[in-house]
């Protein structure tokens, strides 16, 4: 069991690093340091990174909490 956890823990990672890089660069604290004045929405295959990217990170929790209660 506690093999399986690791690899499902390590796969997510995997993924979440991947969508982490996938995302633009654009907006965030240089947007607000250089003075952006509109708010933009996020549209199509950036939504869409960005969903998967909030799911795999709160798997990648409830995996990692799972994970340490079956060590312990």
């Amino acid at each position: 069991m506690n093999q399986a956890l690791l690899i499902v823990q390590f796969i997510i990672a995997v993924g979440l690093m991947s969508l982490i890089l996938l995302q633009t660069s654009k907006g965030g604290l240089s947007a607000q340091a250089g003075g952006a004045d509109f708010y933009r929405t996020k549209r199509g295959a950036e939504k869409i990174v960005f969903t998967l990217t909030v799911i795999l990170a709160i798997l990648f929790f409830l995996v990692t909490v799972t994970n340490a209660f079956i060590i312990t």
